[in-house]
């Protein structure tokens, strides 16, 4: 045993010897697996993220007419240079001054966040508790809990949603129900309304709330509980100075989750919603369809990208810049 753990005085003089150009040679061996492993992901992002971007925001530089390609210019290649040059000069803002002049994108805008803001504090009062009872639930039967949480994600979610317009309806399920109770006298007009959208955005995206707030709250250290208790601390007390800031992470990413696609949501507020209910994503496709106006269709979302993208950028660099001062 003493040969094993005693170190080989002549082991630095041998790797001296040899110099640096053998210590490098097992990191250049895996070199190109690492970039490779580094590139796929960059390589995926390029072409269905950034080139698809790059595509959709000359698009909304451009003008509308009608032609096939709906809009101009187009990038004439075989002009060489000066097709280059009359491609440039006729690109313009003038549809990103539309959107901020017709009040229609703006309470769009305005009416989207809203709602997205509303459903994920929802969605975040819902999901808490389920979460916690979840990471408090015995190990035995976690998986089964978890099983239940993501087997709505088992259908489509257009046929959920369709569920929904059977219960909502005022001779649908839910009235039916409350009718036979006693608790209504006459049904309840729910559907085609704001809280029809809020019910199907909460009830869709509910798991993507309740998966991270787990995440975080079944690694939770419960003897900072049990010393929080011998320290004289009431459960109330604890839950609120231990508990909750420890689980912010998983609730930051839960909100997260579900606010970028509630902004966004299309098919939701069109079934549920009806035709009173403002929010980007149909405006985006009446646009896109039915007027058949791409270049104010792509200003529309290039704007929702950057309302989204930039806030998550400048919190993700606040996030470092604190990692950073605490390490």
């Amino acid at each position: 045993m003493t040969d094993v753990l005693t170190p080989d005085p002549e082991a630095p003089r041998a790797v001296a010897a040899a110099g640096p150009q053998a210590a490098a040679e097992p990191l250049g061996a895996g070199g190109w697996k690492r970039w490779l492993l580094i590139g796929i992901p960059y390589l995926w992002l390029l072409a269905l993220f950034l080139a698809p971007f790059a595509i959709v925001l000359k698009i909304s530089l451009s003008q509308t007419t009608i032609a096939q390609p709906p809009y101009e210019p187009v990038l004439d290649l075989a002009a060489g240079w000066q097709g280059l040059v009359d491609f440039v000069s006729g690109l313009h803002l003038e549809n990103y001054s539309i959107l901020f002049e017709d009040e229609i994108y703006v309470a769009s805008y305005l009416s989207s966040l809203k709602i997205a803001a509303i459903s994920t504090l929802l969605a975040l009062l819902i999901a808490y508790p389920m979460a916690y009872g979840m990471a408090r639930a015995p190990r035995s039967i976690r998986p089964t809990l978890l099983m239940a949480v993501i087997l709505p994600f088992w259908t489509s979610l257009l046929i959920r949603v369709y569920a929904w317009i059977g219960i909502l309806n005022p001779d649908g399920l839910l009235n039916a129900f409350l009718m036979w109770t006693g608790a209504i006298s006459e049904p309840l007009y729910i559907m085609n309304t704001e809280t029809a959208v809020y019910i199907g955005i909460v009830y869709s995206y509910l798991p993507f709330m309740v998966l991270p707030l787990y995440s975080s709250l079944e690694k939770l250290d419960e003897t900072l509980l049990e010393a929080a208790a011998d320290l004289g601390s009431p459960p109330w007390r604890a839950f609120w100075q231990i508990t909750v800031p420890l689980s912010l992470p998983g609730v930051v990413a839960g909100c997260f989750l579900v606010f970028i696609p509630a902004v966004g949501e299309f098919v939701i507020p069109d079934l549920l919603g009806g035709s009173e209910t403002l929010m980007i994503g149909k405006t985006l496709y009446n646009e896109f369809f039915l007027n058949r106006d791409w270049p104010v269709s792509s200003a529309i979302a290039v704007l929702l990208l950057l309302v989204l993208v930039v806030p998550i950028a400048i919190y993700n660099n606040v996030q470092a810049k604190e990692l950073g001062g605490k390490a």
